[in-house]
């Protein structure tokens, strides 16, 4: 690189800078609307960490995040290639993903502790014929995520919310199928009356035959999801390669309006059937 490219890249990295600087004051300012945004963008972060039950750090997500937007847009400069502005969609989207995931791995380890649950409450019940009781002596024997969310409940019961709507509340709030319908076991069994305990052993044991369905289910469909995966990621990797090996080898298609129609339609094509796929493979028992 010659002196005049670095002079070049030096003074382009001290503007990017300076406009970096002067969007995060906008951010900072209540008033502006860059407030505002970033104020409901922090609120939302915390909210679905809370929600998952880790500390509200969404400010320094939302700083973590416009720091490696200024490093996207700086390695651009600095290398000279287009495809680098590609790296600001994971960027942008990272936070999202990870919060998705987080909520996904919760949910799946909260269906594996139904069971278990079923069965203490019911054992519960045997000894003590108040469902708030058995709930409490149960909440101690469960552990976390599930244990967290019947302490969360019992909260709500503490400061006088009902019982069945406190269920209802706990799973609408986790989002989990499995334990919806152990949950409405519950409130059904409380409302027509009966042995209680029994319903919720018959329950416990309809729920584990189903998971061991699913989990036959995800091991027949194991290797076209990864499949899937592998074809969904390789036209990035190709484009990245090509334009290593052959640096200008794509500006035909962004020197003409035809051009960027025709990577538009690439991209929506590629984008609709990675969905298609996807939604294919996601069966549900």
């Amino acid at each position: 690189m010659t002196g005049l490219s670095l002079a070049k890249g030096a003074c382009l990295t001290l503007a990017f800078s300076a406009v970096a600087c002067a969007g995060w004051a906008l951010a900072a300012d209540p008033d502006a609307w860059p407030g505002r945004f970033r104020r409901r963008y922090v609120a939302w972060l915390d909210a679905a960490l809370a929600a998952l039950f880790l500390p509200p750090h969404g400010r320094w997500i939302g700083l973590a995040q416009w720091l490696a937007l200024e490093g996207v847009a700086l390695g651009g400069v600095w290398s000279g290639r287009a495809l680098v502005g590609l790296a600001v969609v994971p960027v942008v989207v990272a936070p999202a993903a990870w919060l998705r995931h987080q909520r996904q791995r919760r949910v799946r380890l909260i269906d594996a502790q139904v069971d278990s649950f079923l069965l203490t409450l019911a054992n519960a019940l045997r000894a003590t014929p108040s469902l708030g009781r058995a709930l409490a002596h149960t909440q101690r024997l469960v552990p976390a995520p599930l244990g967290q969310e019947l302490g969360r409940l019992l909260a709500e019961l503490r400061i006088g919310s009902d019982v069945d709507a406190a269920l209802r509340d706990m799973g609408r709030r986790v989002g989990s199928e499995v334990l919806d319908a152990a949950l409405l076991a519950v409130l059904i069994g409380r409302r027509v009356g009966g042995e209680l305990t029994r319903v919720l052993e018959t329950t416990a044991a309809t729920l584990r035959e189903m998971a061991r369905l699913r989990g036959i289910l995800r091991a027949k469909t194991a290797e076209s999801r990864a499949q899937l995966w592998v074809l969904a990621v390789a036209p990035v990797l190709v484009l990245y390669a090509f334009d290593a090996v052959r640096p200008g080898y794509f500006d035909p298609l962004r020197q003409s309006a035809s051009g960027w129609l025709l990577s538009g339609l690439a991209a929506l094509l590629w984008v609709s059937s990675s969905l298609i796929a996807r939604r294919v493979l996601s069966v549900k028992l």
